[in-house]
């Protein structure tokens, strides 16, 4: 599986990532306000790859919204004849999440969830969260996606495939592991009110 995204060797200020090849389509907006359709062709926490028509210049604000991922926004540092590269303006927080998030969606193909093809994943606003396991232990996590069939969520531990979990007041089992955490199969279609508290 494809992961991630340790930093690179670097003596800039800023941090440098590994970026993934992906395909995400979404919508910027150049400071001008002019708004152009783009696709992500690569991607880390730290930078990101577009095609598009959009022809901003080296420095330029840019503020785009991508599917899955939501709102990102920084500054271009590379400019090609197909598109542009831009360094994210992120927090630590927003750089993990985006880590996270990344993982998930370059390896989707590999763990083939039951959720990729029947419910759209959503990332969740309220993203902490608890799980527990048979036994009776409870450990944090993060919910990195969320459906009405399932979730992928990062934590610390790697319950069994196959164990049966409760995720908040979410009963379900274990369907695969990836490098940030474990994927669940809810045990039946939640209602949407249940994924309202997470949005």
């Amino acid at each position: 599986m494809q992961t991630a995204f340790h930093q690179k060797p670097s003596n800039l200020a800023h941090e440098t990532f590994h970026r993934v090849r992906i395909d995400l389509p979404g919508r910027l907006m150049r400071a001008s306000y002019e708004e152009f359709d783009c696709t992500v062709t690569e991607m880390s926490p730290g930078d990101v790859r577009f095609e598009t028509e959009a022809k901003p210049v080296t420095g330029e604000r840019i503020v785009a919204y991508l599917d899955h991922l939501g709102r990102v926004e920084g500054h271009v540092s590379e400019v090609a004849h197909d598109g542009f590269v831009l360094e994210l303006n992120a927090t630590d927080r927003k750089r993990d999440k985006l880590a996270a998030q990344l993982t998930w969606i370059a390896n989707k193909h590999e763990l083939s969830l039951p959720e990729d093809r029947r419910h759209e994943r959503l990332s969740p606003r309220k993203a902490q969260c608890d799980i527990r396991l048979n036994d009776g232990r409870e450990y944090p996590c993060r919910i990195i996606d969320l459906s009405l069939s399932g979730a992928a969520i990062s934590l610390d531990v790697r319950p069994a495939v196959g164990a049966q979990v409760t995720l908040g007041t979410m009963r379900g089992r274990v369907v695969r592991h990836f490098e940030e955490g474990v994927a669940i199969e809810f045990a039946a279609i939640q209602p949407q009110d249940a994924l309202k508290r997470f949005l």
